[in-house]
């Protein structure tokens, strides 16, 4: 951790100099100064963090001095010490920044409490700095290349944009991003791929339980013209494709076993044998697998490999979902209202107060994909400029919030989450009659989506 430089400025020479042994007693880096005009040369050379400054000095009044100090180094923290106990000047210094204010005499523990409070609070200060320059750093190469971004300022966001951050330093680290079903699994890989330096090159994204297991090595490991029928010419896998940059493997838990054993080994020997060539080619690709399942849960019942896990696992990113979170709701919702009220040239502005406090309790489900949703149907429907509880399916035309009783998980004491999500759907299928594509929009989601989740979870 850095040393804190103080600066102490005082024209009484025997409190400065006794200040000056005690604080550099305690590993402080300290500076000098009688007069203020010391003072502020050394302002100008060095990056001062802490300064105890005497209101009464000759030049210029400390009050003048915490003024130009504030100016020229905003985030030096000013301890402000005097002889004299004038309330209108202390009240003064504090509206001109002053973080602290001490009578002479005073004891040296008491200054070493006061710093120590103020060392606590700068340090801080750096760790939410760096987090938003994270921030900002990521919001504009995933905007750049994807035109989406991370939306949010709570402390699980920060931690998730850190943890994106570190990992995309490391070069060839396989990283495993878990979350829910609209969490923004995909969103997060990307993140991790523009942040690194493979960012110039491919970012490949395959749906694991989109690939027919027929298919599974020619579209993974690629083909030679011939290698079976309708193989008509060279054809590049995945791995190939996206060689030197990063390979996006979701829903990585719908692989079959015995596939898995074959991406395991690529990912051990980082070589690909195409179907029908037994010469091998080396691929420099950095996986990042996700999964909405436990994978952990997966392997010990057998029903994903132990190995491949602890081989994609190196580096675990868990996405909270958005009822874990819901100080950033007012955020998203604003954001998203404004995007489709661009994209669909509608004169929306705002959202009704009303409204954004009840999102903000609901639970979504499905969590920011559910949101997005949400939003474009009601910009769709409203000819105003307001959107109202009446353009939300979540809400009865009285404004009333109905998502516990309608839309919220039907949770039935089990903390699996597809059993909950297959205990949703079936409640969705007997309200509509068996009609999929009533019970889809009642779900705020695609009739293909809800399809592909009935046959996963072998809904009748």
């Amino acid at each position: 951790m850095k040393k804190l430089n103080i600066l102490i400025v005082d024209d009484e020479e025997r409190l400065l100099e006794e200040l000056n042994e005690f604080l550099g007693n305690k590993n402080f880096t300290v500076y000098k100064a009688t007069k203020p005009s010391i003072a502020l040369r050394v302002i100008e050379d060095k990056k001062i963090d802490i300064v105890i400054l005497d209101i009464k000095l000759p030049e210029m009044s400390g009050i003048e001095v915490l003024k130009i100090i504030k100016k020229e180094q905003p985030d030096a923290e000013v301890i402000m010490v005097s002889g004299h106990g004038d309330m209108s000047t202390v009240i003064e210094a504090m509206r001109c920044g002053a973080t602290d204010y001490f009578q002479k005499p005073f004891r040296l523990l008491d200054i070493n409490n006061a710093i120590l409070r103020t060392k606590r609070f700068i340090f801080l200060n750096r760790e939410l700095k760096d987090s938003r320059e994270d921030v900002s750093i990521l919001s504009k190469k995933l905007m750049q290349n994807i035109g989406v971004q991370i939306l949010g300022n709570s402390a699980a966001v920060n931690n998730l944009i850190s943890m994106m951050t570190k990992v995309a330093k490391t070069e060839n680290t396989s990283v495993l991003v878990l979350g829910e079903s609209g969490t923004g699994k995909e969103l997060v890989a990307h993140g991790i791929h523009y942040l690194s330096k493979r960012n110039k090159q491919t970012f490949y994204s395959v749906n694991c339980s989109a690939v027919p297991e027929s298919l599974f090595e020619s579209e993974f490991f690629g083909h030679k013209k011939g290698a079976f029928t309708g193989a008509t010419e060279d054809k590049d896998g995945w791995f190939e494709i996206a060689d030197k940059g990063s390979l996006f493997l979701d829903e990585i838990s719908d692989m079959p076993l015995m596939q898995q054993a074959k991406l395991l080994r690529v990912l051990e020997e980082r070589k690909v044998n195409k179907v029908g060539s037994r010469v091998s080619r080396s691929v420099d690709v950095r996986v990042i697998a996700a999964s909405n399942k436990n994978l952990e849960s997966m392997a010990l019942e057998n029903k994903f490999r132990l190995d491949l896990f602890h081989r994609l696992s190196i580096f675990v990113i868990e996405i909270p979902p958005l009822r874990e979170r819901r100080e950033d709701i007012p955020i998203l919702l604003d954001y998203y209202m404004r995007f489709y009220a661009k994209q669909m040239g509608n004169k929306v502005k705002s959202i009704d107060k009303s409204v954004i406090e009840d999102l903000s309790n609901y639970n979504f489900p499905g969590n920011i994909r559910e949101l997005k949703n949400m939003l474009e149907r009601a910009v769709i429907l409203c000819d105003g400029e307001v959107l109202t509880s009446k353009h939300f399916r979540l809400f009865t035309s009285e404004g009333t919030n109905t998502a516990n009783e309608s839309a919220a998980l039907p949770y039935n004491g089990s903390f699996d989450l597809d059993e909950n999500i297959k205990s949703l759907i079936i409640r969705a299928l007997d309200k509509c009659n068996n009609n999929k594509s009533k019970a889809a929009e009642l779900l705020n989601i695609t009739w293909q989506a809800l399809d592909r989740r009935i046959k996963k979870l072998g809904i009748e």
